[in-house]
Protein backbone atom coordinates (compact mmCIF):
# COMPACT_ATOMS: atom_id res chain seq x y z
CA UNK A 1 0.00 0.00 0.00
CA UNK A 2 1.21 3.33 -0.85
CA UNK A 3 1.70 6.42 0.79
CA UNK A 4 -0.93 8.27 -1.04
CA UNK A 5 -3.61 5.27 -0.71
CA UNK A 6 -2.73 4.79 3.09
CA UNK A 7 -3.59 8.84 3.67
CA UNK A 8 -6.80 8.30 1.54
CA UNK A 9 -8.06 4.80 3.86
CA UNK A 10 -7.20 7.49 7.47
CA UNK A 11 -9.11 10.32 5.93
CA UNK A 12 -12.09 8.01 5.06
CA UNK A 13 -11.74 6.20 8.12
CA UNK A 14 -11.91 9.35 9.93
CA UNK A 15 -14.97 10.61 7.61
CA UNK A 16 -17.11 7.53 8.67
CA UNK A 17 -15.92 7.87 12.37
CA UNK A 18 -17.53 11.63 12.51
CA UNK A 19 -17.99 13.09 8.88
CA UNK A 20 -19.71 15.74 7.75
CA UNK A 21 -22.77 13.47 7.75
CA UNK A 22 -22.53 13.21 11.30
CA UNK A 23 -22.06 17.32 12.12
CA UNK A 24 -25.13 17.34 10.66
CA UNK A 25 -27.04 15.61 11.56
CA UNK A 26 -26.41 16.61 15.18
CA UNK A 27 -26.53 20.19 14.55
CA UNK A 28 -30.14 19.85 12.88
CA UNK A 29 -31.45 18.02 16.22
CA UNK A 30 -29.37 21.11 18.62
CA UNK A 31 -31.13 23.98 16.20
CA UNK A 32 -34.97 22.01 16.52
CA UNK A 33 -34.01 21.59 19.97
CA UNK A 34 -33.29 24.96 20.21
CA UNK A 35 -36.54 26.32 18.42
CA UNK A 36 -38.54 23.75 20.69
CA UNK A 37 -37.38 25.58 23.72
CA UNK A 38 -38.50 28.70 21.74
CA UNK A 39 -41.90 27.23 21.49
CA UNK A 40 -41.66 25.87 25.09
CA UNK A 41 -41.43 29.16 27.23
CA UNK A 42 -44.58 30.47 25.91
CA UNK A 43 -46.04 27.18 25.81
CA UNK A 44 -45.80 26.16 29.66
CA UNK A 45 -46.80 30.05 30.58
CA UNK A 46 -50.41 29.60 28.49
CA UNK A 47 -50.97 26.25 30.34
CA UNK A 48 -50.56 27.77 33.52
CA UNK A 49 -52.97 30.55 32.43
CA UNK A 50 -55.79 27.74 30.71
CA UNK A 51 -55.09 25.74 34.33
CA UNK A 52 -56.02 28.66 36.22
CA UNK A 53 -58.96 29.90 34.03
CA UNK A 54 -60.31 26.28 33.90
CA UNK A 55 -60.41 26.26 37.67
CA UNK A 56 -61.68 30.24 37.73
CA UNK A 57 -64.66 28.47 35.38
CA UNK A 58 -65.90 26.29 37.78
CA UNK A 59 -65.55 28.68 40.03
CA UNK A 60 -67.77 31.18 38.54
CA UNK A 61 -70.13 28.19 38.03
CA UNK A 62 -70.13 27.02 42.02
CA UNK A 63 -70.79 30.81 42.42
CA UNK A 64 -74.05 30.80 41.24
CA UNK A 65 -74.78 27.93 43.78
CA UNK A 66 -73.11 29.57 47.02
CA UNK A 67 -73.97 33.46 46.11
CA UNK A 68 -75.71 35.27 49.16
CA UNK A 69 -78.97 35.97 48.52
CA UNK A 70 -80.32 32.63 47.65
CA UNK A 71 -83.63 31.19 49.50
CA UNK A 72 -81.59 28.04 50.19
CA UNK A 73 -78.16 28.09 52.75
CA UNK A 74 -75.52 25.40 51.09
CA UNK A 75 -74.73 23.04 53.92
CA UNK A 76 -71.16 22.49 55.19
CA UNK A 77 -70.61 19.24 52.76
CA UNK A 78 -72.31 20.64 49.50
CA UNK A 79 -69.36 23.86 50.12
CA UNK A 80 -66.53 21.22 51.19
CA UNK A 81 -67.77 19.14 47.96
CA UNK A 82 -67.83 22.66 45.89
CA UNK A 83 -64.05 23.74 46.80
CA UNK A 84 -62.79 19.79 46.32
CA UNK A 85 -63.97 19.93 42.69
CA UNK A 86 -62.33 22.98 42.16
CA UNK A 87 -59.26 22.20 43.88
CA UNK A 88 -59.63 25.39 45.88
CA UNK A 89 -59.28 25.84 49.51
CA UNK A 90 -61.61 29.40 49.54
CA UNK A 91 -63.66 31.23 46.84
CA UNK A 92 -65.10 34.83 47.12
CA UNK A 93 -67.20 37.22 44.99
CA UNK A 94 -67.36 41.12 45.05
CA UNK A 95 -69.82 42.63 44.32
CA UNK A 96 -70.43 46.51 43.87
CA UNK A 97 -68.60 47.53 47.50
CA UNK A 98 -69.16 44.04 49.33
CA UNK A 99 -66.78 41.18 49.02
CA UNK A 100 -68.12 37.93 49.83
CA UNK A 101 -66.82 34.64 51.15
CA UNK A 102 -68.88 32.27 49.42
CA UNK A 103 -67.00 28.89 50.48
CA UNK A 104 -63.47 28.56 52.67
CA UNK A 105 -62.65 24.75 53.87
CA UNK A 106 -60.39 26.49 56.65
CA UNK A 107 -59.02 29.89 57.77
CA UNK A 108 -57.78 31.01 54.35
CA UNK A 109 -53.44 30.95 54.00
CA UNK A 110 -51.15 34.14 52.71
CA UNK A 111 -51.16 33.25 49.41
CA UNK A 112 -47.28 33.68 48.36
CA UNK A 113 -48.42 34.47 44.33
CA UNK A 114 -51.03 36.57 42.70
CA UNK A 115 -52.18 36.16 39.17
CA UNK A 116 -54.81 38.93 38.42
CA UNK A 117 -56.20 36.76 34.91
CA UNK A 118 -57.92 39.87 33.90
CA UNK A 119 -55.01 41.66 33.05
CA UNK A 120 -52.03 39.43 33.00
CA UNK A 121 -48.79 40.23 30.28
CA UNK A 122 -46.46 38.16 28.54
CA UNK A 123 -43.65 38.51 30.47
CA UNK A 124 -45.72 38.22 33.59
CA UNK A 125 -47.18 34.82 32.77
CA UNK A 126 -43.86 33.70 31.91
CA UNK A 127 -41.84 34.58 35.11
CA UNK A 128 -45.05 33.41 36.58
CA UNK A 129 -44.52 30.28 35.28
CA UNK A 130 -41.46 29.25 36.02
CA UNK A 131 -41.34 30.54 39.27
CA UNK A 132 -44.47 28.03 39.94
CA UNK A 133 -41.72 25.43 38.32
CA UNK A 134 -38.76 25.88 40.06
CA UNK A 135 -39.24 28.40 43.00
CA UNK A 136 -42.20 27.59 44.78
CA UNK A 137 -42.99 24.22 46.80
CA UNK A 138 -46.33 22.11 46.95
CA UNK A 139 -47.32 23.56 50.13
CA UNK A 140 -47.31 27.08 48.88
CA UNK A 141 -50.35 28.89 48.04
CA UNK A 142 -51.45 30.94 44.77
CA UNK A 143 -54.44 33.90 44.61
CA UNK A 144 -56.12 33.98 41.53
CA UNK A 145 -58.56 36.56 40.37
CA UNK A 146 -61.12 36.48 37.37
CA UNK A 147 -64.22 38.57 35.86
CA UNK A 148 -67.07 37.36 38.14
CA UNK A 149 -70.35 36.46 36.22
CA UNK A 150 -74.16 38.15 36.86
CA UNK A 151 -72.60 41.58 37.09
CA UNK A 152 -70.18 40.80 39.84
CA UNK A 153 -66.83 42.69 39.68
CA UNK A 154 -64.51 39.80 39.74
CA UNK A 155 -64.08 36.12 41.56
CA UNK A 156 -61.09 34.87 43.58
CA UNK A 157 -59.77 31.60 44.50
CA UNK A 158 -57.13 30.24 46.61
CA UNK A 159 -55.34 27.26 45.51
CA UNK A 160 -52.14 24.88 46.13
CA UNK A 161 -48.97 25.33 43.91
CA UNK A 162 -48.95 21.42 44.22
CA UNK A 163 -51.43 20.54 42.06
CA UNK A 164 -50.24 23.50 39.49
CA UNK A 165 -46.91 22.61 39.41
CA UNK A 166 -47.06 18.97 39.04
CA UNK A 167 -49.25 19.40 35.92
CA UNK A 168 -46.81 22.16 34.56
CA UNK A 169 -43.95 19.17 34.65
CA UNK A 170 -46.26 16.47 33.21
CA UNK A 171 -47.11 19.01 30.19
CA UNK A 172 -42.79 19.68 30.47
CA UNK A 173 -42.37 15.73 29.91
CA UNK A 174 -44.85 15.72 27.59
CA UNK A 175 -43.46 18.62 25.27
CA UNK A 176 -40.06 17.43 25.99
CA UNK A 177 -40.78 14.18 24.32
CA UNK A 178 -42.74 15.20 21.69
CA UNK A 179 -39.90 17.92 20.73
CA UNK A 180 -37.58 14.94 20.93
CA UNK A 181 -39.56 13.05 18.30
CA UNK A 182 -40.03 16.01 16.65
CA UNK A 183 -36.54 16.91 16.32
CA UNK A 184 -35.71 12.75 15.31
CA UNK A 185 -37.68 13.19 12.73
CA UNK A 186 -36.62 16.33 11.20
CA UNK A 187 -32.80 15.72 11.74
CA UNK A 188 -33.37 12.14 10.04
CA UNK A 189 -35.05 14.20 7.14
CA UNK A 190 -32.74 16.81 6.85
CA UNK A 191 -29.55 13.75 7.19
CA UNK A 192 -30.97 11.82 4.43
CA UNK A 193 -31.71 15.22 1.95
CA UNK A 194 -28.18 16.76 2.51
CA UNK A 195 -26.44 13.23 2.06
CA UNK A 196 -28.00 12.68 -1.14
CA UNK A 197 -27.15 16.50 -2.36
CA UNK A 198 -24.08 17.13 -0.62
CA UNK A 199 -22.22 15.01 1.24
CA UNK A 200 -22.14 12.16 -0.98
CA UNK A 201 -21.21 14.74 -3.76
CA UNK A 202 -19.11 16.18 -1.94
CA UNK A 203 -17.20 12.89 -1.08
CA UNK A 204 -16.95 12.38 -4.62
CA UNK A 205 -15.42 15.18 -5.21
CA UNK A 206 -12.76 14.55 -2.35
CA UNK A 207 -11.68 11.43 -4.08
CA UNK A 208 -11.66 12.75 -6.99
CA UNK A 209 -9.08 15.21 -5.63
CA UNK A 210 -6.83 12.55 -3.63
CA UNK A 211 -7.04 10.58 -7.07
CA UNK A 212 -5.92 13.28 -9.28
CA UNK A 213 -2.96 14.24 -6.65
CA UNK A 214 -1.95 10.67 -6.45
CA UNK A 215 -1.36 11.01 -10.46
CA UNK A 216 -1.97 14.21 -11.95
CA UNK A 217 -0.75 13.42 -15.96
CA UNK A 218 -3.34 10.71 -15.98
CA UNK A 219 -6.40 11.79 -18.09
CA UNK A 220 -8.55 9.45 -16.32
CA UNK A 221 -8.56 11.32 -13.37
CA UNK A 222 -10.06 14.41 -14.19
CA UNK A 223 -13.21 14.29 -12.56
CA UNK A 224 -16.81 13.98 -14.91
CA UNK A 225 -18.90 16.95 -14.09
CA UNK A 226 -22.93 15.89 -13.34
CA UNK A 227 -25.67 17.51 -14.91
CA UNK A 228 -26.36 19.02 -11.75
CA UNK A 229 -27.20 23.24 -12.80
CA UNK A 230 -26.59 24.42 -8.83
CA UNK A 231 -23.22 24.97 -6.78
CA UNK A 232 -22.06 21.54 -6.64
CA UNK A 233 -22.59 21.26 -10.57
CA UNK A 234 -20.79 24.26 -10.91
CA UNK A 235 -17.86 23.37 -8.59
CA UNK A 236 -17.23 20.11 -10.27
CA UNK A 237 -17.28 21.99 -13.81
CA UNK A 238 -14.71 24.28 -12.95
CA UNK A 239 -12.48 21.59 -10.91
CA UNK A 240 -12.86 19.43 -14.02
CA UNK A 241 -11.59 22.49 -15.93
CA UNK A 242 -8.90 23.01 -13.36
CA UNK A 243 -7.70 19.58 -13.52
CA UNK A 244 -7.71 19.66 -17.55
CA UNK A 245 -5.23 23.24 -17.75
CA UNK A 246 -3.31 21.93 -14.85
CA UNK A 247 -2.65 17.71 -16.73
CA UNK A 248 -1.61 20.11 -19.75
CA UNK A 249 0.72 22.32 -18.40
CA UNK A 250 1.99 19.38 -16.91
CA UNK A 251 2.32 17.58 -19.99
CA UNK A 252 3.98 21.05 -21.19
CA UNK A 253 6.36 20.53 -19.10
CA UNK A 254 7.44 17.01 -19.71
CA UNK A 255 7.85 17.73 -23.09
CA UNK A 256 9.90 20.44 -22.53
CA UNK A 257 11.92 18.85 -20.10
CA UNK A 258 12.36 15.59 -22.53
CA UNK A 259 13.08 18.69 -25.03
CA UNK A 260 16.29 19.99 -22.54
CA UNK A 261 17.42 16.57 -22.23
CA UNK A 262 17.68 15.72 -25.76
CA UNK A 263 19.51 19.17 -26.53
CA UNK A 264 21.71 17.97 -23.82
CA UNK A 265 22.75 14.99 -25.27
CA UNK A 266 23.34 16.29 -29.04
CA UNK A 267 24.73 19.36 -27.77
CA UNK A 268 27.94 18.62 -27.67
CA UNK A 269 28.14 16.82 -30.91
CA UNK A 270 26.72 19.58 -32.60
CA UNK A 271 28.95 22.21 -31.55
CA UNK A 272 32.09 20.27 -32.79
CA UNK A 273 30.46 19.48 -35.85
CA UNK A 274 29.62 23.69 -36.11
CA UNK A 275 33.09 24.17 -35.37
CA UNK A 276 34.30 22.02 -38.01
CA UNK A 277 31.96 23.65 -40.70
CA UNK A 278 33.46 26.98 -39.57
CA UNK A 279 36.86 26.21 -40.52
CA UNK A 280 35.86 24.58 -43.90
CA UNK A 281 33.80 28.21 -44.24
CA UNK A 282 37.37 30.18 -43.58
CA UNK A 283 38.66 27.64 -45.66
CA UNK A 284 36.52 28.57 -48.68
CA UNK A 285 37.39 32.77 -48.15
CA UNK A 286 40.35 32.33 -49.57
CA UNK A 287 39.18 31.50 -52.93
CA UNK A 288 39.11 34.16 -55.34
CA UNK A 289 35.48 33.18 -56.51
CA UNK A 290 33.53 36.66 -56.44
CA UNK A 291 30.49 34.73 -55.25
CA UNK A 292 32.26 32.98 -52.47
CA UNK A 293 33.83 36.62 -50.99
CA UNK A 294 30.29 37.91 -51.11
CA UNK A 295 28.53 34.74 -49.19
CA UNK A 296 31.17 33.36 -47.04
CA UNK A 297 31.37 36.58 -44.33
CA UNK A 298 28.05 35.48 -43.87
CA UNK A 299 27.80 31.90 -43.50
CA UNK A 300 30.63 32.66 -41.49
CA UNK A 301 28.82 35.09 -38.79
CA UNK A 302 25.83 32.47 -39.27
CA UNK A 303 28.23 29.68 -38.38
CA UNK A 304 29.02 32.46 -35.30
CA UNK A 305 25.88 32.91 -34.04
CA UNK A 306 24.95 29.12 -33.83
CA UNK A 307 27.80 27.93 -32.34
CA UNK A 308 26.42 30.61 -29.33
CA UNK A 309 23.38 29.23 -29.60
CA UNK A 310 24.72 25.52 -28.75
CA UNK A 311 26.72 26.60 -26.22
CA UNK A 312 23.46 27.96 -23.91
CA UNK A 313 21.48 25.08 -25.20
CA UNK A 314 18.28 26.35 -26.60
CA UNK A 315 16.87 29.57 -25.89
CA UNK A 316 13.67 28.68 -24.57
CA UNK A 317 14.82 26.20 -22.32
CA UNK A 318 17.32 28.52 -20.80
CA UNK A 319 15.54 30.73 -17.56
CA UNK A 320 15.91 33.65 -19.33
CA UNK A 321 17.44 35.26 -22.36
CA UNK A 322 20.20 37.96 -21.37
CA UNK A 323 19.82 40.88 -21.49
CA UNK A 324 19.57 42.95 -25.11
CA UNK A 325 22.91 44.48 -25.85
CA UNK A 326 20.74 47.73 -27.53
CA UNK A 327 22.30 49.88 -30.58
CA UNK A 328 21.27 51.73 -33.44
CA UNK A 329 20.20 48.89 -35.86
CA UNK A 330 19.44 49.93 -39.33
CA UNK A 331 16.15 48.43 -40.01
CA UNK A 332 16.75 47.57 -44.20
CA UNK A 333 20.00 46.25 -43.95
CA UNK A 334 18.81 43.85 -41.23
CA UNK A 335 15.55 42.82 -43.05
CA UNK A 336 18.17 42.03 -45.84
CA UNK A 337 20.01 40.02 -44.20
CA UNK A 338 16.79 37.93 -42.90
CA UNK A 339 16.10 37.22 -46.87
CA UNK A 340 19.52 36.22 -47.29
CA UNK A 341 19.69 33.69 -44.40
CA UNK A 342 16.36 32.59 -45.05
CA UNK A 343 17.59 32.03 -49.05
CA UNK A 344 14.41 33.56 -50.44
CA UNK A 345 16.62 36.18 -52.65
CA UNK A 346 17.07 33.01 -55.13
CA UNK A 347 12.91 31.96 -54.68
CA UNK A 348 10.79 33.19 -57.43
CA UNK A 349 8.43 31.60 -56.40
CA UNK A 350 7.41 33.86 -52.79
CA UNK A 351 6.85 37.71 -53.76
CA UNK A 352 9.42 39.35 -51.01
CA UNK A 353 7.98 43.25 -50.55
CA UNK A 354 9.54 45.74 -48.12
CA UNK A 355 7.68 49.02 -47.53
CA UNK A 356 10.83 50.47 -45.13
CA UNK A 357 11.22 54.53 -44.02
CA UNK A 358 14.22 56.06 -45.36
CA UNK A 359 17.53 55.77 -42.64
CA UNK A 360 15.12 53.91 -40.18
CA UNK A 361 17.09 52.31 -37.09
CA UNK A 362 15.71 50.44 -34.28
CA UNK A 363 17.15 50.55 -30.74
CA UNK A 364 17.66 46.94 -30.51
CA UNK A 365 20.20 43.96 -29.91
CA UNK A 366 21.17 43.40 -33.42
CA UNK A 367 21.07 39.38 -33.30
CA UNK A 368 18.19 38.96 -30.89
CA UNK A 369 15.89 41.09 -33.35
CA UNK A 370 17.27 39.49 -36.19
CA UNK A 371 16.19 36.30 -34.75
CA UNK A 372 12.65 37.71 -33.76
CA UNK A 373 12.31 38.68 -37.68
CA UNK A 374 13.80 35.23 -38.70
CA UNK A 375 10.84 33.37 -37.13
CA UNK A 376 8.45 35.35 -38.21
CA UNK A 377 9.29 35.55 -41.67
CA UNK A 378 10.14 31.88 -41.90
CA UNK A 379 7.05 30.54 -40.29
CA UNK A 380 5.22 33.27 -42.91
CA UNK A 381 7.78 31.11 -46.18
CA UNK A 382 6.33 27.61 -44.37
CA UNK A 383 2.73 28.79 -44.60
CA UNK A 384 3.06 30.02 -48.35
CA UNK A 385 4.52 26.96 -49.15
CA UNK A 386 1.69 24.65 -48.20
CA UNK A 387 -0.25 26.50 -51.24
CA UNK A 388 3.11 24.91 -54.00
CA UNK A 389 2.50 25.91 -56.29
CA UNK A 390 3.66 29.12 -55.48
CA UNK A 391 2.97 32.64 -57.43
CA UNK A 392 4.97 35.86 -56.38
CA UNK A 393 1.48 37.88 -56.99
CA UNK A 394 -0.24 35.75 -54.76
CA UNK A 395 2.12 34.35 -52.35
CA UNK A 396 3.86 37.47 -50.87
CA UNK A 397 5.90 38.52 -47.28
CA UNK A 398 5.51 42.14 -46.73
CA UNK A 399 7.83 43.79 -43.98
CA UNK A 400 6.84 46.87 -42.96
CA UNK A 401 8.60 49.69 -40.65
CA UNK A 402 7.96 53.39 -39.83
CA UNK A 403 8.52 55.18 -36.58
CA UNK A 404 6.18 57.04 -34.31
CA UNK A 405 8.07 59.27 -31.91
CA UNK A 406 10.50 57.63 -30.02
CA UNK A 407 8.67 53.98 -31.05
CA UNK A 408 9.98 51.88 -33.55
CA UNK A 409 6.68 49.51 -35.56
CA UNK A 410 7.40 46.84 -37.52
CA UNK A 411 5.01 44.55 -39.12
CA UNK A 412 5.69 41.45 -40.79
CA UNK A 413 2.40 39.80 -42.56
CA UNK A 414 1.70 37.16 -45.37
CA UNK A 415 -0.57 36.06 -48.30
CA UNK A 416 -1.21 32.56 -46.19
CA UNK A 417 -3.67 30.82 -44.83
CA UNK A 418 -3.47 32.55 -41.40
CA UNK A 419 -4.28 31.02 -37.65
CA UNK A 420 -7.31 29.35 -36.39
CA UNK A 421 -9.16 30.17 -33.94
CA UNK A 422 -8.23 27.74 -31.58
CA UNK A 423 -4.17 28.59 -32.45
CA UNK A 424 -5.29 32.16 -32.18
CA UNK A 425 -5.83 31.04 -28.14
CA UNK A 426 -2.45 30.10 -27.27
CA UNK A 427 -0.43 31.68 -30.04
CA UNK A 428 2.58 32.63 -28.08
CA UNK A 429 2.69 29.58 -25.64
CA UNK A 430 5.13 26.53 -27.07
CA UNK A 431 3.38 23.97 -27.85
CA UNK A 432 0.37 25.51 -28.42
CA UNK A 433 0.27 28.09 -31.45
CA UNK A 434 1.73 25.90 -34.22
CA UNK A 435 -0.31 25.37 -36.56
CA UNK A 436 1.32 23.09 -38.84
CA UNK A 437 1.63 19.50 -38.92
CA UNK A 438 5.08 18.66 -36.80
CA UNK A 439 5.44 22.31 -35.58
CA UNK A 440 6.03 23.06 -31.64
CA UNK A 441 5.42 26.36 -31.72
CA UNK A 442 8.47 27.41 -30.06
CA UNK A 443 9.06 30.44 -32.71
CA UNK A 444 6.48 32.64 -31.72
CA UNK A 445 7.07 31.80 -28.25
CA UNK A 446 11.08 32.59 -28.54
CA UNK A 447 9.74 35.83 -30.53
CA UNK A 448 7.66 37.31 -27.65
CA UNK A 449 10.29 36.79 -25.13
CA UNK A 450 12.64 38.66 -27.13
CA UNK A 451 10.11 41.70 -27.92
CA UNK A 452 9.66 41.77 -24.17
CA UNK A 453 12.89 41.69 -23.43
CA UNK A 454 12.99 45.03 -25.09
CA UNK A 455 10.18 46.95 -23.47
CA UNK A 456 7.95 45.77 -26.25
CA UNK A 457 4.85 44.01 -27.46
CA UNK A 458 4.01 41.56 -30.17
CA UNK A 459 0.38 40.97 -31.54
CA UNK A 460 -1.54 39.70 -34.51
CA UNK A 461 -3.56 42.37 -36.07
CA UNK A 462 -6.27 41.13 -37.20
CA UNK A 463 -6.24 41.14 -41.36
CA UNK A 464 -8.48 40.34 -44.76
CA UNK A 465 -5.60 37.64 -45.78
CA UNK A 466 -3.34 35.85 -44.32
CA UNK A 467 -1.58 37.13 -40.75
CA UNK A 468 -0.14 40.34 -39.69
CA UNK A 469 2.81 40.27 -36.65
CA UNK A 470 3.07 44.12 -35.23
CA UNK A 471 6.28 44.70 -33.17
CA UNK A 472 6.25 48.05 -31.29
CA UNK A 473 10.24 49.10 -29.75
CA UNK A 474 9.93 51.95 -27.59
CA UNK A 475 13.63 53.78 -27.60
CA UNK A 476 15.80 53.28 -24.65
CA UNK A 477 14.89 56.41 -21.78
CA UNK A 478 18.05 58.26 -22.45
CA UNK A 479 19.43 60.96 -19.27
CA UNK A 480 19.75 64.39 -20.40
CA UNK A 481 23.04 64.79 -18.52
CA UNK A 482 24.82 61.69 -20.04
CA UNK A 483 23.40 62.91 -23.34
CA UNK A 484 24.64 66.18 -23.54
CA UNK A 485 28.23 64.84 -22.22
CA UNK A 486 28.57 62.63 -25.08
CA UNK A 487 27.46 65.10 -28.11
CA UNK A 488 30.45 67.45 -26.00
CA UNK A 489 32.64 65.05 -26.35
CA UNK A 490 32.19 63.83 -29.71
Amino acid sequence: MTDQTAKADGVKERGLRWGLSGKLLVLTTLFVMIAEVLIYVPSIANFRLAWLNDRLAAAHTASLVLQPGTDRVPSEALVRQVLDSIGAKAVALKMGQQRHLLAVSEMPPMAHQEVDMRNVSAFEAITGAFVTLFLCKDTDFLRAVGPAPMGGDFVEIIIEEGPLRRAMLRFSVNILLLSLLISGITAALVYIALHYLMVRPMRRITANMMAFHADPENPARIIAPSRRRDEIGLAEGELAAMQRDLASMLHQKSRLAALGLAVSKINHDLRNLLASAQLFSEGLSSLPDPRVQRFAPKLMRSLERAIELCQSTLSYGRVQEPPPDRKPVMLDKLVEEVRETLGLQDVAQIGWIVEIERGMTVDADHDQLLRVLLNLTRNAAQALETRAPNDPLRDQIRILGRREGAVAIIEVSDTGPGFPPKAREHLFEAFQGSTRTGGTGLGLAIAAELVRAHGGEISLVESATGATFRLVIPDRAVELDAHRNARARA
